[in-house]
């Protein structure tokens, strides 16, 4: 079994990134993976200094962990000024090579107005530049607001097979790479 960790960008309390993490941490369940959520809301984090160690922060080593002993990641950021959260970005600073290299990556970007990929392409390069993969399959969810009812299922039936093939695709690559059937 493949252990996937999965991380939202976003701190609002009614998070549309954090409802498509955990669709799509339900789908690749579906699919025989072990799914952890890390909610960076719920995490003391300190603003990445360049440094390696972060005393007095115990949550630095819970998220290098977890990530470390995954075998894959989903990241889900919602699109700020037409990038990565901040937030995002700061956890994946406090991260390095030893945690990040080899993990298959799916990627998810959540948007007020209207999808693009822009947050999209900014976490493709973070990602690459650690040398983790990023799977091709990714999905942009514009006009979130429109997206999900109140329950936090998908609206649209399109947009729901994305996150199958989405899935499919993460646990595929991710027991290919670490030569898992």
């Amino acid at each position: 079994m493949v252990k996937i960790v999965g991380i939202s960008g976003s701190l609002r309390p009614e998070s549309y990134s954090a409802q498509a993490l955990d669709l799509a941490a339900t789908r690749v369940r579906a699919l025989g993976a072990e799914v952890e959520i890390l909610d960076l809301r719920e995490m003391s984090l300190p603003f990445c200094n360049g440094g390696d160690e972060y005393p007095g922060y115990p949550d630095v080593e819970k998220l290098q962990k977890a990530v470390r002993e995954a075998d894959g990641l989903i990241l889900v950021t919602p699109e700020y000024h037409g990038s990565v959260s901040g937030v995002l970005k700061n956890a994946l600073d406090l991260m390095g090579f030893e945690e990040l290299s080899d993990k298959m990556t799916g990627l998810i970007s959540v948007l007020g107005g209207q999808s693009n990929s822009n947050a999209l392409n900014d976490m493709r390069t973070i990602m690459r530049w650690v040398h983790a993969w990023v799977i091709p399959e990714q999905i942009a969810i514009g006009q979130a607001w429109k997206a999900f009812d109140g329950e936090g299922k998908l609206l649209d039936e399109k947009l729901s097979q994305r996150f199958d093939q989405f899935a499919q695709s993460l646990v595929e690559n991710t027991r290919k790479l670490r030569g898992v059937s």
